[in-house]
């Protein structure tokens, strides 16, 4: 089916006899043809960011800037003990350590990120103050922790008495290196004047080997944002997604014409062109690009992205490769 924007360009263009490559992306005509009514837009990964979503819905709603909402959403599933692969609650390393990456990115294509930081409950908070507080932008382990302590960040025991009962239990029964868990969860949004803000935050897989870090604080693996064009974020196993830079690779498809679905469909192509791919490994992608057209591809069957536009929060089931 032709996108109405693309059929709006091409007429455009032929009312003056011109032709428009498909890698045009003129800023003014985004926004000139821009679709739907202005609304805020809010994609993020997994059933958990229905809640996230809202949450993001709400600071935009109350005047926070998209930035804000980002952080806001992402809040809610670091904060939920429930959610066994973010923040509080996520499942520990190989020895029993909750460690957690995050990263932040803004309109400007300002970023900051921690990476295996213990003890903190909201990593993407102290990430946005490494964005906006720093010269940096990573800080990792115990240089990341000090710098969150100096900023007011309370510690706390991140690891619950589930999480400590399933990784006992996977000490007993499991065979060495053995992993599981891929639910990071990955926030774009895009408010009313069409302004863009992501955030990605995880525990990573459950069992890591210690020191181990994804694709989730990874400006352009984990989350990339482009202003002019969009902006995609990635859940699942992050070493593929690190050695294709997935997010990144997103918006350049985007930026050459591609809509968001099959953006995220040729990334994950790429991964199964380029790398060897175990049976239980999976990766989701989602993106969103200025005329408010969003979508999501996965790897395998099972991924699922939630997405509030116009007043609906749903749950969409992704179609994907294999």
């Amino acid at each position: 089916m032709i996108n109405r924007r693309r059929f709006l360009l091409s007429s455009l263009a032929a009312s003056f006899g011109i032709s428009l490559p498909v890698h045009v992306k003129s800023a003014n005509l985004r926004q000139a043809f821009r679709e739907g009514p202005g609304a805020p837009l809010i994609i993020s990964t997994w059933k958990h960011g229905l809640p996230a979503n809202r949450a993001a819905f709400d600071s935009l709603s109350a005047g926070g800037s998209v930035l804000d909402a980002v952080e806001a959403g992402v809040r809610i599933s670091e904060g939920d003990p429930a959610v066994t692969s973010v923040g509080y609650g996520g499942w520990p390393d190989a020895g029993g350590e909750v460690t957690l990456d995050a990263c932040i990115m803004d309109r400007d294509g300002n970023a900051g990120s921690v990476a295996c930081l213990k003890h903190i409950k909201h990593p993407v908070s102290v990430a946005r103050r490494v964005m906006e507080k720093t010269p940096h932008v990573m800080l990792v382990g115990e240089g990341a922790l000090q710098f969150a302590e100096k900023e007011g960040f309370c510690r706390e025991n991140l690891l619950t008495p589930q999480a400590k009962e399933v990784w006992e239990k996977w000490k007993r029964e499991s065979a060495a290196g053995t992993v599981t868990g891929h639910d990071t969860i990955g926030m774009i949004t895009m408010d009313s004047s069409a302004e863009l803000a992501g955030a990605c935050t995880t525990s990573g897989l459950g069992f890591k080997m210690q020191g181990r870090v994804g694709d989730s604080p990874i400006i352009g693996a984990g989350l990339f944002i482009d202003n002019e064009i969009g902006g995609a974020a990635a859940t699942g196993h992050g070493e593929l997604v690190m050695k294709t830079l997935g997010s990144f690779l997103i918006v350049e498809l985007m930026r050459n014409g591609m809509q968001p679905e099959d953006a995220c469909r040729e990334a994950l192509e790429r991964i199964l062109q380029k790398i060897h791919i175990q049976p239980n490994q999976q990766v989701g992608f989602i993106a969103v690009d200025k005329s408010g057209t969003a979508g999501g591809f996965s790897l395998r069957d099972g991924f699922e992205y939630a997405l509030l536009r116009e007043g609906e929060n749903k749950l969409i089931k992704a179609s994907f490769l294999l």
